[in-house]
Protein backbone atom coordinates (compact mmCIF):
# COMPACT_ATOMS: atom_id res chain seq x y z
CA UNK A 1 0.00 0.00 0.00
CA UNK A 2 1.32 3.44 -0.89
CA UNK A 3 -0.14 6.83 0.01
CA UNK A 4 0.25 9.82 -2.29
CA UNK A 5 -0.69 13.41 -1.53
CA UNK A 6 -2.84 14.51 -4.44
CA UNK A 7 -4.18 17.80 -5.76
CA UNK A 8 -6.92 18.61 -8.26
CA UNK A 9 -7.08 21.45 -10.75
CA UNK A 10 -9.12 23.46 -8.19
CA UNK A 11 -6.20 23.14 -5.71
CA UNK A 12 -8.02 20.79 -3.30
CA UNK A 13 -5.43 18.61 -1.56
CA UNK A 14 -6.20 15.07 -0.42
CA UNK A 15 -4.59 11.66 0.05
CA UNK A 16 -4.95 8.69 -2.25
CA UNK A 17 -4.18 5.12 -1.21
CA UNK A 18 -2.93 2.78 -3.95
CA UNK A 19 -1.61 -0.77 -4.21
CA UNK A 20 1.47 0.60 -6.01
CA UNK A 21 2.78 3.53 -8.03
CA UNK A 22 1.70 1.66 -11.15
CA UNK A 23 -1.83 1.40 -9.71
CA UNK A 24 -1.93 5.22 -9.41
CA UNK A 25 -0.73 5.57 -13.02
CA UNK A 26 -3.35 3.06 -14.23
CA UNK A 27 -6.20 4.81 -12.40
CA UNK A 28 -5.07 8.24 -13.67
CA UNK A 29 -4.73 7.00 -17.25
CA UNK A 30 -8.21 5.47 -17.19
CA UNK A 31 -9.91 8.52 -15.61
CA UNK A 32 -10.71 6.70 -12.36
CA UNK A 33 -9.40 9.43 -10.02
CA UNK A 34 -11.68 12.22 -8.82
CA UNK A 35 -11.33 14.92 -6.19
CA UNK A 36 -13.43 14.07 -3.08
CA UNK A 37 -14.18 17.79 -2.57
CA UNK A 38 -15.26 19.00 -6.01
CA UNK A 39 -15.51 15.81 -8.07
CA UNK A 40 -12.98 17.10 -10.62
CA UNK A 41 -11.11 14.50 -12.65
CA UNK A 42 -7.85 16.38 -13.17
CA UNK A 43 -5.77 14.91 -10.32
CA UNK A 44 -1.97 14.95 -9.92
CA UNK A 45 0.56 13.78 -7.32
CA UNK A 46 2.31 16.36 -5.15
CA UNK A 47 5.97 16.00 -4.22
CA UNK A 48 6.35 14.50 -0.74
CA UNK A 49 9.06 14.33 1.86
CA UNK A 50 9.40 12.37 5.08
CA UNK A 51 9.97 15.19 7.58
CA UNK A 52 9.62 14.93 11.35
CA UNK A 53 7.92 17.98 12.85
CA UNK A 54 7.57 19.22 16.41
CA UNK A 55 5.25 17.87 19.05
CA UNK A 56 2.13 16.15 17.85
CA UNK A 57 -1.25 17.30 19.13
CA UNK A 58 -3.38 14.79 21.08
CA UNK A 59 -5.97 14.95 18.27
CA UNK A 60 -3.39 14.07 15.62
CA UNK A 61 -1.95 11.32 17.83
CA UNK A 62 -5.45 9.86 18.36
CA UNK A 63 -6.01 9.66 14.60
CA UNK A 64 -2.57 8.23 13.76
CA UNK A 65 -3.29 4.94 11.99
CA UNK A 66 -2.03 1.67 13.41
CA UNK A 67 1.17 0.42 11.80
CA UNK A 68 1.72 -3.27 11.13
CA UNK A 69 5.39 -4.28 11.15
CA UNK A 70 6.52 -7.01 8.82
CA UNK A 71 10.25 -7.47 9.14
CA UNK A 72 11.80 -4.07 8.50
CA UNK A 73 8.81 -2.91 6.43
CA UNK A 74 6.00 -0.81 7.92
CA UNK A 75 2.55 -0.93 6.36
CA UNK A 76 -0.74 0.77 7.08
CA UNK A 77 -3.94 -0.60 5.62
CA UNK A 78 -6.92 1.53 4.68
CA UNK A 79 -9.23 -0.81 6.60
CA UNK A 80 -6.97 -0.55 9.66
CA UNK A 81 -6.93 3.24 9.39
CA UNK A 82 -10.72 3.43 9.10
CA UNK A 83 -11.13 1.06 12.07
CA UNK A 84 -8.75 3.25 14.07
CA UNK A 85 -10.71 6.41 13.20
CA UNK A 86 -14.01 4.74 14.13
CA UNK A 87 -12.64 3.56 17.48
CA UNK A 88 -10.85 6.80 18.40
CA UNK A 89 -13.25 9.57 17.41
CA UNK A 90 -16.66 10.79 18.46
CA UNK A 91 -19.48 10.45 15.92
CA UNK A 92 -21.32 13.79 15.79
CA UNK A 93 -23.36 12.81 12.73
CA UNK A 94 -24.85 15.61 10.66
CA UNK A 95 -23.69 18.17 13.24
CA UNK A 96 -20.11 17.66 11.97
CA UNK A 97 -19.67 21.03 10.18
CA UNK A 98 -21.00 23.03 13.16
CA UNK A 99 -19.04 20.99 15.71
CA UNK A 100 -15.82 21.25 13.67
CA UNK A 101 -16.23 25.05 13.62
CA UNK A 102 -16.86 25.15 17.40
CA UNK A 103 -13.73 23.09 18.07
CA UNK A 104 -11.68 25.24 15.68
CA UNK A 105 -12.90 28.42 17.42
CA UNK A 106 -12.26 26.82 20.85
CA UNK A 107 -15.97 27.06 21.68
CA UNK A 108 -16.09 23.28 22.28
CA UNK A 109 -13.55 20.87 23.81
CA UNK A 110 -10.69 19.73 21.56
CA UNK A 111 -11.31 16.14 20.46
CA UNK A 112 -11.29 13.90 17.42
CA UNK A 113 -14.70 13.91 15.73
CA UNK A 114 -16.26 12.33 12.69
CA UNK A 115 -19.60 12.77 10.98
CA UNK A 116 -21.23 13.59 7.70
CA UNK A 117 -20.88 16.68 5.56
CA UNK A 118 -21.76 17.49 1.97
CA UNK A 119 -19.06 18.38 -0.54
CA UNK A 120 -20.00 22.07 -0.27
CA UNK A 121 -19.88 21.94 3.56
CA UNK A 122 -16.49 20.20 3.43
CA UNK A 123 -15.19 22.75 0.94
CA UNK A 124 -16.42 25.62 3.15
CA UNK A 125 -14.64 24.13 6.20
CA UNK A 126 -11.40 23.82 4.23
CA UNK A 127 -11.76 27.39 2.92
CA UNK A 128 -12.16 28.56 6.55
CA UNK A 129 -8.86 26.90 7.42
CA UNK A 130 -10.45 24.10 9.44
CA UNK A 131 -8.48 20.87 8.98
CA UNK A 132 -10.85 18.13 7.83
CA UNK A 133 -10.21 14.88 5.99
CA UNK A 134 -13.01 13.39 3.90
CA UNK A 135 -12.96 9.61 4.36
CA UNK A 136 -14.79 6.87 2.48
CA UNK A 137 -16.73 5.69 5.53
CA UNK A 138 -20.41 5.16 4.72
CA UNK A 139 -23.04 6.01 7.33
CA UNK A 140 -23.62 3.13 9.81
CA UNK A 141 -27.02 2.33 8.24
CA UNK A 142 -25.28 1.56 4.93
CA UNK A 143 -22.77 -0.95 6.38
CA UNK A 144 -23.16 -4.50 5.14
Amino acid sequence: MIVFELICSEHHRFEGWFASGDDFDHQKTHGLLVCPVCGGGSVNKLPTANVQKGRESPQARALRPPVQKSGTEKRTTLAGFIDHVLLNSEDVGEAFPDEARKIHREEAPQRAIRGTASRSETSALIDEGIPVLPLPIPPRGDWH
